[in-house]
This record gives structure tokens, C-alpha cells and sequence, in this order.
């Protein structure tokens, strides 16, 4: 056995049927968990599935869970995890199981849908809207995110209560709706669409309890919860429950002559 051998116990079977099957492979200095799954897959077990793509931690595609954490097995370094301890390897367990470290990640598409577009201003044409350059700050950090799905399979009211996932949308769409509702041109208030409403009424913003975990997990570092859920349950608040906001909402306007 060479001193560079590490255990991993990798999670093997098909529809949610299996169990954990043990290997031993050889680690090289600066390798990522992806390279010991190629390893694994190129010596020991050729029908491991998996999914991957770039290696570059910008394609989202090889989400799974090391030790019980969500990561993307392209950007965990070997040096991070105990040296003395198996290496444990699953699927994301919010979602049901394919095959091996594979996941059917349809839930995430669908609630995706589910999310009304952006609504052009009317009389602009694109190449002629105009925005400060804090407005693009703030929203361009939502956009870095690159769909691993990682905050979604932490995020409790998703990973722990099967029938939540009906009324809930998760961090990831939450945090689209907030940038959608944080756009100074966007014009969804023109069509009859209150992103505010909907965030809590279709999109189960409510669920949400802030414990911050999909921003632990979050490869890009997005401030998920803080620069996203958190603002955009104030402005719900402000909307919902502020007495003169209801007060308004119930006097009738006068019909112009």
C-alpha cells in the first residue's frame, strides 16, 4: 500500500437502490477530487458515472457531496480534506438518484420556468437603455452564478421536506426573482406582475429562513442570502404589512372628469 493511497468510499447504485462501495487510489500533490474519480474510473471502476465538463469550476456540472458537504468535485483539493479519514463521496441528495454520483437536477429547470422574464421598458429599444453603474453592480453579482445547484441541495426546506418543493422555489431562482426586482428598467409592473407578490406567493420566499447555508456552499461566492433573500423579504414586508401601504391599497381613486 503506498503511502499516497487514500480510501474513498463512493456511493454506487441506480434509482436510488445501492450503497457504498470502497476503493483505494493513489494521490498526487495539487490534484482535485475529479482527477481521483478519473483515476478511479480509468483503473478500478470504468462504469462510475458522473457528470463533469470544464474542470474549471464554471460549468456547474460535477455537483456532488465530499464527506457530506456540497462541492464541486473540480475545485476540492485533496490537501483540504483530513488525511486520516475516508474519503466520502454521494450524490446531491436533494434530488433523486440516477446513477451513481448522477442526479436528475429537473426540479431546478422547472422552478426556472416558473420565473416570469425580464420585461423590456416600453419606447427603448436594448441598445438604448441606460443604467448607473451601481444598478449593474449590484445585479451582476447574481449573474455570476453558474447553476451547480449547490445552495439548492443545502437549503433545507428543499433537501429535508419532499412537499415543500412544490411551493418553493429555492435560493437559486429566489436570488433570480430579487435581481429581476432590484432591475431599474425592468417594466413587470407595467403588465400587471408584482414580482414582490410573486416571490411570495408562487415562488415561497416565506420558506426561507436565512440560516445562510446556500451561501456557504456557493462556488462563486455569491452573497445569496445577505445581498438577495434578506432585501427581498424586506421589500415583501414593506409591501404586505406596512399600514399605509395597505391603507392605500383599500381608498379608491377618484375617476378623472
Amino acid at each position: 500500500m503506498s503511502r499516497n493511497d487514500r480510501e474513498f468510499r463512493i456511493w454506487r447504485g441506480e434509482g436510488g437502490e445501492g450503497g457504498f462501495v470502497s476503493y483505494r487510489v493513489e494521490v498526487n500533490e495539487g490534484e482535485v477530487v475529479l482527477d481521483l474519480v478519473h483515476r478511479l474510473q480509468a483503473t478500478q471502476a470504468p462504469d462510475l458515472a458522473v457528470r463533469w465538463n470544464c474542470k474549471a469550476g464554471k460549468c456547474g456540472s460535477c455537483s456532488a457531496e465530499v464527506n457530506g458537504r456540497p462541492r464541486l468535485l473540480c475545485m476540492t483539493r485533496m490537501s483540504v480534506l483530513p488525511p486520516d479519514e475516508p474519503v466520502v463521496l454521494t450524490p446531491l441528495r436533494a434530488f433523486p438518484s440516477v446513477r451513481d454520483l448522477v442526479t436528475d437536477v429537473t426540479f431546478n429547470y422547472a422552478k426556472a420556468r416558473e420565473v416570469a422574464a425580464f420585461v423590456p421598458p416600453a419606447g427603448l429599444a436594448p441598445g438604448e437603455y441606460r443604467m448607473r453603474q451601481e444598478d449593474v453592480a449590484r445585479s451582476q453579482e447574481f449573474r455570476k452564478c453558474i447553476e451547480c445547484f449547490l445552495c439548492q441541495d443545502t437549503c433545507h426546506a428543499v433537501r429535508d421536506h419532499e412537499e415543500n418543493k412544490a411551493a418553493f422555489a429555492g435560493p437559486r431562482f429566489l436570488m433570480r426573482v430579487a435581481e429581476l426586482d432590484m432591475h431599474p428598467l425592468d417594466a413587470a409592473d407595467s403588465t400587471g406582475l408584482d414580482r414582490r407578490a410573486s416571490a411570495q406567493d408562487s415562488h415561497g420566499l416565506g420558506y426561507c429562513n436565512i440560516t445562510k447555508c446556500c451561501t456557504e456552499v456557493c462556488p462563486e461566492h455569491i452573497k445569496i442570502t445577505d445581498n438577495a433573500l434578506i432585501p427581498l423579504k424586506e421589500r415583501v414586508a414593506d409591501r404586505k404589512y406596512d399600514p399605509l401601504v395597505w391603507l392605500g391599497s383599500k381608498i379608491g381613486r377618484r375617476p378623472r372628469d
